[in-house]
């Protein structure tokens, strides 16, 4: 493991060998429904809760994951995971009767990749395998995080629909597969935004300091990837990422970002203002539609950026304080790129 100002770069890449994402029905009915591993038609998914069904959705896609990789969940050392509900009371119940040392994450929107760069230091520490996964379920979320479902308040343009999805990811430290080179953990950015209806605002400026701080530390440009995917900017977000990255420092990343919650979501034909947003959006569009296109080459070079809010539950206080946490993840295909580009010049071999 080398360290390059904020970017932790692995001399022996962890390896994901397997992945699975799945989504309800809404999702399914959008763009990626012949890339997600499983369209649930009833969100419930015959639980008593929306919050046990989110739990179920996860299990799933972890069982998935694993199977993928062509492993028992016997083989497997860490499970990172994490939701949005209190305590990722999500995750406990989707992992509880896998038998597997669990390690609980809460980064908000953002967990799929923080799992993903915890879980990738830990396979650089001697771990040999180690699942990563997160879910959101829009009823679990919407209720603790908003207002209840019944009372049906309207949508401004700005806001964005949580994602009933969750995906997995299965890390080796061997194999064949598609490799991490590098992540960078996120510093926490507070510019006072307090509309719960207006998260990409609050995301993007710790996504614009994310990777810039990234493609500066490791002496890259937008032109050397294939693709800079964010979690869940949505719209909103993406535009104000756009502005502050030319007017901040001067690169133009229009050809080469796009968002999962404008990828996983059809923004004319489906009610969802300003996009997809939630852990099950990042997660399940990246273990699934992403993954499977490195896996076919069409993609080769990844960066993927997740962002996250943190806030207060409205129910607990009136004043909304939203911070953002933000991971950033590198994937990589062909590894004899990665170390031409990656490395900067007084870390080169």
């Amino acid at each position: 493991m080398n360290i390059k100002g904020k970017v932790i770069l692995f001399d022996k890449p962890p390896v994901i060998t397997g992945s699975a994402g799945v989504c309800g029905k809404k999702e399914g009915e959008g763009p990626l429904a012949e890339d997600f591993d499983a369209i649930f038609e009833d969100t419930s998914m015959g639980q008593q809760s929306y919050e046990l069904a989110e739990s179920a959705m996860l299990h799933d896609a972890i069982i998935r994951a694993i199977t993928n990789a062509q492993i028992s969940p016997a083989d497997v050392d860490f499970i990172l995971s994490g939701d949005l509900l209190d305590q990722c009371m999500g995750s406990a119940f989707a992992i509880k009767d896998l038998e597997i040392p669990s390690i609980g994450l809460y980064g908000a929107c953002s967990t799929m990749a923080l799992s993903l760069c915890v879980g990738s230091m830990l396979i650089d520490g001697g771990a040999n395998c180690v699942v990563a996964g997160t879910s959101s379920h829009f009823c679990s979320s919407e209720r603790q995080f908003r207002f209840p479902l019944e009372y049906g308040g309207q949508r401004p343009p700005s806001s964005q629909w949580t994602v009933t999805g969750a995906g997995s990811a299965v890390l080796n430290s061997m194999g064949d597969g598609i490799k991490i080179k590098a992540v960078s953990i996120g510093t926490i950015c507070d510019l006072g935004i307090t509309d719960a209806n207006n998260m990409g605002a609050a995301m993007a400026p710790a996504a614009e300091k994310t990777i810039y701080e990234f493609l500066r530390d490791t002496n890259t440009k937008p032109d050397d990837y294939d693709l800079i995917l964010t979690g869940d900017l949505g719209f909103t977000g993406s535009q104000l990422l756009y502005e502050l990255m030319e007017n901040e420092h001067g690169i133009d990343l229009r050809n080469k970002h796009n968002d999962c919650g404008l990828l996983i979501f059809n923004l004319e034909e489906q009610d969802v203002n300003s996009g997809g947003s939630g852990c099950g959006c990042a997660g399940s569009v990246l273990c699934s539609h992403i993954l499977k296109k490195m896996r076919t080459n069409k993609l080769k070079k990844v960066l993927f950026v997740a962002t996250g809010t943190l806030c207060h539950q409205p129910q607990a206080s009136r004043e909304i304080l939203f911070r953002v946490l933000h991971t950033l993840c590198c994937w990589r295909f062909d590894y004899r790129f990665e170390k031409q580009y990656l490395y900067t010049e007084d870390t080169a071999e």
